[in-house]
């Protein structure tokens, strides 16, 4: 064998090897809306595993992510508890380009830690048989905004008002229902429903002509315009076992 046809083989061998590797793995930072913790966690695990991408999340109010993006944050991609806060980044040069669309649309549920307090009409609001209901701060917790306009479509916001206690976002509405600070509160269904069932305490969902659809939209933030994982966990959050996720946890797309 030549010397000249043993440095080719070589070489090739060396190409082939190099074609063979998989993609780089990359991490992504993104930040979460509260009401959807969970269903994040499950699909951020799932995507790992499948791509190798690393996802390193943050979860809080959608109003002071807007604020922390602006503030120069390094997050890549953006996960709303609405279709308002991405629309408003988008306009102010804060994402990429064509980017933004919506993973899911949340349903609002009045719910207590304890069996038989709300029963499945939410007739409860109008015994006024509580001392504190508990709900997300409007002003920053898209939740909160819906759980107001179901008070008010219902006649019961004046007569509540002095009964309502306010999370800094729907985590915390559901905190303070959890530990009993607060008898009910309206939280995000998907905090306390999993395949088709409601996992603790007792709850109404509440009817979804009561208040404006919670359109969730993502977007690719420009922190992220070069990152092939923050491109990739979007694409998986479109798809087929994203979905399967989104939906047991009561969402709908």
């Amino acid at each position: 064998m030549s010397s000249t046809f043993r440095f080719l083989s070589c070489a090739a061998m060396v190409a082939m090897a190099v074609f063979a590797q998989p993609a780089r793995a990359d991490e992504v930072q993104i930040a979460v809306a509260a009401n959807f913790t969970a269903p994040a966690k499950d699909i951020a695990a799932e995507f790992e595993k499948e791509t190798g991408h690393k996802v390193t999340a943050s979860f809080g109010s959608t109003g002071q992510f807007y604020a922390q993006i602006g503030q120069g944050a390094p997050f890549e991609v953006f996960l709303a508890a609405d279709d308002t806060t991405p629309a408003k980044l988008e306009k102010e040069g804060h994402t990429v380009a064509g980017s933004r669309f919506t993973y899911a649309i949340g349903a609002l549920v009045l719910w207590s830690a304890k069996e038989g307090v709300v029963d499945d009409k939410g007739a409860v609001l109008s015994s006024g048989a509580f001392e504190h209901l508990s709900i997300a701060d409007p002003q920053k917790a898209p939740y909160g905004t819906a759980a107001i306009e179901t008070l008010t479509k219902l006649g019961l916001q004046d007569k509540l008002q002095a009964r309502i206690v306010k999370g800094n976002n729907i985590a915390q509405a559901h905190q303070f229902v959890s530990t009993g600070n607060a008898e009910l509160g309206f939280v995000a269904l998907s905090q306390v429903y999993k395949d088709g069932k409601v996992t603790s305490g007792s709850a109404w969902i509440v009817p979804a002509d009561l208040y404006e659809p919670i359109r969730q939209d993502a977007v690719i933030l420009a922190k992220g315009k070069d990152s092939a994982a923050a491109r990739a966990f979007t694409e998986y959050l479109k798809g087929p076992k994203a979905d399967a996720i989104i939906k047991s946890y009561g969402y709908r797309k």
